[in-house]
């Protein structure tokens, strides 16, 4: 059974167990949020080595760090070097979005060294394979997109952003809106660029139960990739946007009848003034599903800085009740990021997702700021270091 189907015939799973041990809280709270779809624990049945991690309503809010080769930069170890820089930083999940080289090795070995959930788009992988085989995107083909999806769940991936929140419907109220940065998601762009040249509906939404087949079998987290986020302020909130969101309530509610854990990703850009609106709408939207949102970065003028900005967005979106952030990095809009990009992304994101923690009085998260708060107090600097969120750096500015 998935995670969902015990918490759903009472079964508290040693993942439930490990959860609640982990966050402080009773293990009647962990099962009754996964039950509800408010928490989900992406651990996929074939994973070794993985501490499970939850994600939800009343949990800590957790932080993603994002590595992978890409076909300008295929070198393994190198995003080795980033994945040991994520995890020391404290990164709670690594997503591989290899679109470049040895996608299935880089994979592989991402899910032997990292113990924390690891997630994937399986659509790059596709993509990739159907331009080496047949010199296009466009003609990929939707067993191509299952086949990636097959093997990338028997390898143990623990959740997967899938674009199936994307169907004509859609893209014609892009079409008819109209947008300052148009589409800027990758997997969004592929699928769009495919549905238009094929004039074909998205496979992943006309076949969303082959998705859901997949997921259960191997109990992965679906994360509903958000194929239409805004790409700048201007475009936050508009009718696309919505429209998608609309479409992600009816898959969620799909996707937990079948018994399979769902969450749901968001923007992106966010003005400041409509981040409470943006999760409060998802929130209501998707059935209280847990939300995975990217930054979110309250202003496009900031590259360079761009890690400061989302964690700005940050903060308030894990205040407003977002779940789970992906970090940015300084690179971000730039290029791709080094490893010091990644530990400076991975600080800045759990910064933003520890306030927005004490802000809604997640269990145990003012108590941190008390203990650190005594030490000073006390003048004891060795703690205060243990203490800091990173403290490899207050200890080097102690020197």
């Amino acid at each position: 059974m998935t995670q969902l189907e015990s918490a759903r015939a009472g079964v508290a799973t040693p993942a439930m167990a490990r959860v609640a041990e982990r966050e402080g809280v009773p293990v009647e709270t962990v099962l009754a949020g996964v039950a509800a779809g408010e928490i989900v624990i992406p651990c996929n049945l074939r994973r070794r080595g993985l501490d499970p991690c939850g994600f939800g309503r009343g949990l800590r809010t957790k932080v993603n760090a994002s590595i992978g080769m890409s076909q300008d930069r295929a070198d393994p170890g190198g995003e080795e070097e980033k994945l040991a820089a994520a995890l020391e930083a404290g990164a709670d999940a690594i997503m591989d979005l290899s679109s470049g080289g040895d996608i299935g090795g880089m994979r592989r070995r991402t899910l032997a060294l990292a113990p924390v959930p690891v997630g994937t788009v399986p659509v790059y992988q596709a993509a990739k394979e159907a331009i080496e085989e047949r010199g296009g995107i466009v003609e990929l083909t939707a067993e191509d997109l299952f086949a990636a999806m097959e093997e990338q769940a028997a390898d143990g991936v623990d959740f997967m952003a899938v674009h199936c929140a994307l169907n004509r419907q859609v893209l014609e109220r892009l079409r008819q809106q109209g947008r300052v940065t148009d589409i800027v998601s990758r997997g969004g762009a592929f699928l769009t660029g495919w549905m238009l040249h094929n004039d074909r509906e998205n496979p992943l939404y006309a076949e969303f139960d082959r998705v859901l087949d997949i997921a259960r079998r191997w109990d992965v987290t679906l994360s509903i990739g958000d194929a239409i986020r805004p790409g700048c302020l201007a475009d936050s909130l508009d009718r696309a946007q919505v429209q998608g969101l609309l479409l992600v309530g009816e898959l969620v509610e799909r996707a937990r009848a079948a018994g399979v854990q769902v969450m749901v990703e968001g923007p992106g850009h966010v003005p400041l003034d409509e981040i409470e609106t943006t999760i409060r709408l998802e929130k209501e939207l998707c059935h209280g599903a847990p939300y995975f949102v990217l930054g979110t970065l309250v202003t496009d003028v900031c590259p360079g800085y761009d890690h400061i900005t989302a964690a700005i967005g940050g903060a308030v979106s894990a205040m407003a009740g977002a779940d789970f952030i992906c970090y940015v990095t300084p690179a971000e809009h730039l290029g791709l990021p080094d490893v010091a990009d990644v530990r400076d992304g991975v600080v800045a994101a759990r910064i933003a997702a520890h306030a927005g923690d004490v802000a809604k009085g997640v269990r145990g998260a003012d108590g941190w700021d008390r203990a650190i708060s005594a030490a000073r107090r006390e003048g004891d600097r060795a703690a205060q270091q243990a203490l800091a969120v990173f403290p490899p750096e207050a200890r080097a500015q102690a020197d």
